[in-house]
C-alpha cells in the first residue's frame, strides 16, 4: 500500500507539472506571432521536471508497457492515469482563483476554444493523434534516459514536446489540464472522459510503437543468424 500511495502521489505531482506547462502555453499561444512555438518550448518545464524528479507520467510510463510484468504494471498505469487527472484538476482549480482565468478573457477561454475543437473531432482522429503524440514522447523520455550526451538528453525533451504540440497531436495528460481549466470536464463529464480515454489508448499504442518494432527486428536478426 505504501508503494501504491507513493506512486499515486508522484502521479498527482506529474499531472500538476504538466498543468504548469499547459498554463504557459495557453498564455503565449495567441499572445504574439509565433507565440505557440515559444509556448511549446516552455511547455517542456513539465516533462523536464517529471524526468529530473522521477515523477509518474502516464504517457511516459506507457512507453515501457512490455518491459514490465503484467497485470501489475497495468494497474500501475491506471493509478498513474487517475493521479495525473487529479493533478491537472488541482492546478486548474487553483488557477480559477486567480486573475489569469476570467469569464471573457484568460487561459480558460483559450483552453475552451481548443477543447471545442477536440470535442468536435472524431474518435478515430483523436486516437491516431494520440499515437503520433506518444511516438514523440517516447523519443523524448527514451532519449533523456539513454542518450549518452548531456546535451542530447535535454534536446530530446525539448524536441519531443515541441513537435507534438506545434503539430497538434493529442497528449492525454495535457488534455486533462485543458479540459479541466476550460470547465468542459465538469460541464460534459461523460463525453470528456470518453475522449480522454480514447486519446490515452492512442498514447499507449504510440508509446510502444518503436519498442515493439525494434523487438521484431531483433528477433528477425536472431532467426537469420541461427539459419546462417
Amino acid at each position: 500500500m505504501r508503494r501504491v500511495g507513493g506512486l499515486f502521489l508522484f502521479a498527482i505531482l506529474a499531472g500538476f507539472c504538466i498543468g504548469l506547462g499547459g498554463t504557459v502555453f495557453l498564455r503565449l499561444r495567441d499572445a504574439f506571432p509565433g507565440g505557440n512555438v515559444v509556448g511549446a518550448l516552455l511547455f517542456t518545464i513539465g516533462l523536464f521536471t517529471i524526468c529530473t524528479r522521477g515523477y509518474a507520467l502516464f504517457t511516459g510510463k506507457a512507453c515501457y508497457l512490455f518491459e514490465n510484468p503484467w497485470p501489475g504494471y497495468l494497474l500501475d498505469l491506471l493509478i498513474i492515469w487517475v493521479g495525473n487527472l487529479l493533478g491537472t484538476m488541482l492546478i486548474a482549480g487553483i488557477e480559477t482563483l486567480t486573475g489569469i482565468v476570467g469569464p471573457e478573457s484568460g487561459i480558460n477561454v483559450t483552453a475552451a476554444a481548443m477543447v471545442d475543437g477536440k470535442m468536435g473531432d472524431s474518435y478515430l482522429s483523436l486516437f491516431l493523434l494520440g499515437i503520433l503524440c506518444n511516438i514523440c514522447i517516447f523519443i523524448a523520455v527514451n532519449g533523456y534516459a539513454k542518450n549518452p550526451h548531456q546535451l542530447g538528453k535535454y534536446l530530446a525533451l525539448f524536441l519531443g514536446v515541441t513537435v507534438f504540440i506545434v503539430s497538434g497531436m493529442e497528449h492525454s495528460v495535457a488534455d486533462m489540464y485543458y479540459w479541466s481549466v476550460s470547465g468542459v470536464l465538469y460541464g460534459q463529464p461523460g463525453e470528456s472522459l470518453l475522449r480522454l480515454v480514447v486519446i490515452s489508448l492512442g498514447n499507449v499504442v504510440g508509446g510502444v510503437f518503436f519498442p515493439v518494432v525494434e523487438s521484431w527486428k531483433a528477433k528477425l536478426e536472431a532467426v537469420k543468424a541461427e539459419v546462417t
